[in-house]
C-alpha cells in the first residue's frame, strides 16, 4: 500500500486534524517510513501546529523546511500576480522530494484561515491534490446540522471534486452528533450509493474544548506557574473575576478559567484554596490581565506552597480585551497532551472502516498526470545525468533566460553559439547569472576545420568543396549537429528563430537515421488536465506512405516508453476497422500490418477513428474487443496536414501543453522550438533533449 492520501477540509471548522492523525497512525502502521507535508502552512503559526504536532508525536526525522511548499504569505503574492503555475510548481518540488525519502506520505491541505475565501481555497486544495498525484479525502463538517443537511453538503461537496476531476479516496463526516451517527451513515450510504466510501465519525466533546496551553499559546500568555501536565487541562468556561471573593466564590464552575486583573491577590488566593476545598468545583488556571507583577508578599506566599494545583497566566492587554481574545480561542492537538490525542484516535477509528480504507489504497491507482506533474518529472529525469546541450541561438533574450535557469537548476550543462563579447554584452543587459558558461564562436573556433574536413567527408557524393564545407560549417545549426555528432555535446535545441528546416536539415545530413528506421518523424507530448498523449508526426513529414507511416508509429511507441507512457497505439483514419474504403483509409490498414508485423509486442490497432480511439463508451460499439481503443496512448495521424491541425486544435481548446516538436529516427538528439516558444518551452524542450540523449547512450 503506497497510495498517497491528501486529507483537506471541506470548509471551515471541519475538525481536519482529528483526522489527519488518525490517518497518520493508520499509515504508520502500514508503511516503514511515512512523510508528512503541507502545501501552505501560516506566517504567523510557527512552527505550524499541525506539523509540529505529527513530527513531534510520531518522531518523525524529516527537517522542517522539508514538510510544506512555501508560506502562506508567499502564496498569496504569487496568486495575486496570476502565476498558479509558478505556486503549484514550487510546492510540487518540495513534495517530490519528501517523497523520494518515503514509503507514503499523507497530505493535509490548507486551514481556511481568511473568512469569505472558502470556494477559492477549496478549489486550490483540489488543484493542489491533482498535481500531487494523491487521492483526496475530503472531511465535512457535521455539527449543527440536520441529516438533510450533511447529506446536502457532502453530495455539494463530492460533485465539486468530481468536476474537477479528483481521485477521491473517500468522504469523512467529522464531529457528527452521536445521537444522530447512525441515521447519518445510512443516508449517506443511500447518496453515495456505494461508489465512493462515507465515513461518520462522531462528536467526542473534548475535543472542542480549548487547553490552557491553547489559550497560552493564542493570546501569547506567560506562564507565571505552572508544570506541563497542567497546561492540558481543558477550559470548559471562563470567569470574569472582579468583585469581592464571597460573591466571586458563588460563581466557580469545574474547569473555569478565572480572568481577573494581576493585582488582584485575594482573587488569585481564594482560587488557590478553592482547588482543595470539597465545597468548591476544581478550576482549570488562572489568567492574570494587565501585564501587572504579583506584589512581593503574595509571590513569596505562593513560592512558599510545595506546589500550585493549576496553572498561573499573565497577559498585558487588560480583561476586556483578554476576555474578547479567549472567547475566540479554538481547541487544538497538541503533542504531550495523550489524553485528547488518545481521544482523537479513538474517535477516527470509530467512525472510519481502517480494513475497507486499507484495501481501497492498495487497490486504487491514480493515473492522473497533469501538465506540471510531467513537467517536473521531465526535470528530475534530465538532472539525474547532466548532460551537455548546445544552444546555437544565443541573439535571443528567451534562450538567453532559460540558459540561466536551466544551469542554476542543473538540468543540463549550456554551451552557447555565437561571438562571445556580443552575447556576454546581451547576457549583462539582461541581468542574468551566466558566469562560466561555454560561449563557442563557429567563425573563430579551432574545431572549425576539423568540422569542415569531417562534413565534407560526409557530402563529398553532392560536389562540395572544402571551401564550400568550411563556409557551411560557420552557420550556427550546421556547427552545433557537428558538435553533437562528434560526441563535443550531447544534444542540440534550436528553432526559436530558424526555421525547422534551418534546424533539422544538418541532422539530416551529419546525425542520419537510426539503424532500421527508414525516415526522420516528430512527435508532440501533449499534457491534457489529466493525462498525457504523444501525437506523431505533426511536424515534419507532409504524405508518409504506408511504410513511413508504420515507421513513425514504432518510434513513436519508442518516445513513450521513453517518457514513461505505456503506448497503447491508435493509427487514425476517418473509418474504424474494416467499414471503411478508399486510398486514405487502406493507406492505415497497410501501415497497421506491416507494424504488427514490425513490432508484435506493440499493443496497436487501426485503422481508428479519434472518437473511438479515445471513448471507451464509443470503442465498444465500433471495435469491441480492441485492446487500444477507448484507452489509446500514441496517436498517428495519416498526414502532416491532419497532424497539425488536430494538435493544434486541442491545444487551443482544451487549453493542452503541447511539447514539441520532438524529433524522432535520429541517431543522436536534435529538437525544434517553434518560433513562438516561451521559456518554459525551451525548459522542456532541452530537459527532454537531455532525456534523450541519456537514453541513446544506454542504447549504444
Amino acid at each position: 500500500m503506497s497510495q498517497n492520501l491528501y486529507v483537506t477540509g471541506a470548509e471551515r471548522g471541519s475538525g481536519k486534524s482529528a483526522i489527519v492523525l488518525g490517518m497518520m497512525e493508520f499509515l504508520l502502521g502500514h508503511a516503514d517510513k511515512v512523510g508528512f507535508f503541507r502545501p501552505v502552512i501560516s506566517v504567523s503559526d510557527h512552527p505550524d501546529c499541525l506539523i509540529h504536532l505529527i513530527a513531534t508525536h510520531y518522531q518523525l526525522d524529516f527537517p522542517y523546511e522539508a514538510m510544506y511548499g512555501c508560506k502562506a504569505d508567499e502564496a498569496h503574492e504569487l496568486l495575486a500576480a496570476d502565476r498558479n503555475d509558478e505556486l503549484l510548481s514550487r510546492i510540487l518540488d518540495k513534495y517530490k522530494r519528501l517523497e523520494a525519502m518515503c514509503d507514503s506520505v499523507l497530505c493535509a491541505g490548507t486551514d481556511y484561515a481568511e473568512a469569505g475565501h472558502s470556494a477559492s481555497e477549496f478549489d486550490f486544495n483540489a488543484d493542489v491534490a491533482n498535481n500531487l498525484g494523491c487521492l483526496i479525502m475530503p472531511v465535512v463538517r457535521g455539527d449543527d446540522r440536520t441529516v438533510a443537511q450533511i447529506v446536502k453538503a457532502t453530495t455539494a461537496f463530492k460533485m465539486a471534486l468530481q468536476e474537477r476531476d479528483c481521485d477521491i479516496g473517500a468522504i469523512v463526516v467529522n464531529r457528527v452528533d452521536q445521537v444522530q451517527a447512525a441515521d447519518v451513515r445510512q443516508a449517506l450510504k443511500r447518496s453515495l450509493r456505494g461508489l465512493i466510501p462515507g465515513y461518520v465519525v462522531p462528536d467526542e466533546p473534548s475535543l472542542d474544548q480549548p487547553t490552557v496551553s491553547d489559550i497560552a499559546q493564542t493570546l501569547g500568555a506567560e506562564c507565571v506557574y505552572g508544570k506541563e501536565e497542567q497546561l492540558t487541562r481543558e477550559v470548559n468556561d471562563f470567569k470574569i473575576a472582579a468583585m469581592q471573593i464571597p460573591d466571586f466564590l458563588k460563581y466557580i464552575e469545574a474547569g473555569a478559567l478565572i480572568i481577573t486583573p494581576g493585582d488582584r491577590a485575594d482573587i488569585i488566593l481564594a482560587s488557590l484554596m478553592s482547588y482543595p476545598s470539597t465545597n468548591y468545583p476544581q478550576i482549570s488556571g488562572v489568567l492574570l490581565t494587565g501585564g501587572q507583577i504579583l506584589a512581593e508578599p503574595v509571590r513569596r506566599l505562593i513560592d512558599g506552597l510545595s506546589s500550585l494545583p493549576f496553572a498561573v497566566l499573565s497577559v498585558p492587554a487588560d480583561t476586556f480585551t483578554t476576555t474578547i481574545n479567549v472567547s475566540k480561542v479554538e481547541a487544538r492537538l497538541e503533542p504531550g497532551n495523550n489524553r485528547k490525542l488518545a481521544a482523537a484516535l479513538g474517535a477516527v477509528e470509530k467512525g472510519i472502516d481502517l480494513k475497507a480504507l486499507e484495501q481501497l489504497l492498495s487497490t486504487a491507482i491514480v493515473t492522473r498526470v497533469t501538465p506540471l506533474m510531467f513537467e517536473h518529472d521531465l526535470i528530475r529525469r534530465a538532472k539525474t545525468e547532466c548532460r551537455r546541450i548546445v544552444l546555437p541561438e544565443s541573439d535571443d533574450e528567451r534562450i538567453l533566460r532559460a540558459a540561466e535557469i536551466l544551469t542554476l537548476r542543473g538540468v543540463a550543462e549550456i554551451i552557447l553559439l555565437g561571438n562571445e563579447e556580443t552575447v556576454q554584452e546581451h547576457i549583462k543587459a539582461l541581468g542574468l547569472h551566466l558566469e562560466g558558461i561555454e560561449i563557442i564562436d563557429p567563425l573563430t573556433s579551432e574545431r572549425r576545420d576539423e568540422y569542415a574536413r569531417i562534413y565534407l567527408k560526409l557530402r563529398e557524393h553532392k560536389g562540395i568543396s572544402l571551401e564550400m564545407a568550411y563556409d557551411t560549417i560557420s552557420d550556427v545549426s550546421y556547427f552545433g549537429t557537428m558538435m553533437v555528432h562528434l560526441a563535443h555535446a550531447d544534444g542540440m535545441v534550436s528553432g526559436a528563430v530558424h526555421t525547422t528546416q534551418h534546424t533539422i536539415r544538418p541532422a539530416f545530413e551529419i546525425i542520419k537515421t537510426q539503424p532500421g528506421i527508414s525516415i526522420v518523424s516528430s512527435v508532440f507530448i501533449m499534457c491534457l488536465e489529466d493525462r498525457v498523449l504523444v501525437y506523431g508526426d505533426c511536424a515534419v513529414n507532409p504524405e508518409p506512405d504506408a511504410a513511413q507511416l508504420a515507421d513513425i508509429a514504432i518510434s513513436s511507441a519508442k518516445t513513450a516508453c521513453m517518457f514513461g507512457i505505456e503506448p497503447r497505439i491508435a493509427m487514425l483514419s476517418y473509418s474504424t476497422g474494416e467499414s471503411g474504403k478508399g486510398q486514405a483509409v487502406d493507406k492505415v490498414r497497410e501501415a497497421t500490418r506491416i507494424a504488427k508485423k514490425l513490432r508484435p509486442d506493440l499493443k496497436l490497432d487501426g485503422p481508428l477513428q479519434y472518437d473511438a480511439a479515445v471513448d471507451a463508451s464509443v470503442a465498444k460499439t465500433k471495435l469491441p474487443g480492441s485492446e487500444v481503443a477507448g484507452s489509446a496512448t500514441v496517436f498517428i495521424f495519416p498526414d502532416l496536414n491532419t497532424g497539425n491541425n488536430t494538435y493544434k486544435a486541442v491545444q487551443r481548446s482544451a487549453h493542452a501543453v503541447a511539447i514539441g516538436p520532438i524529433l524522432q529516427g535520429l541517431n543522436k538528439p536534435v529538437n525544434d522550438l517553434s518560433r513562438g516558444c516561451t521559456v518554459t518551452d525551451i525548459l522542456n524542450t532541452v530537459a527532454i533533449t537531455a532525456i534523450q540523449a541519456q537514453t541513446g547512450a544506454e542504447d549504444r
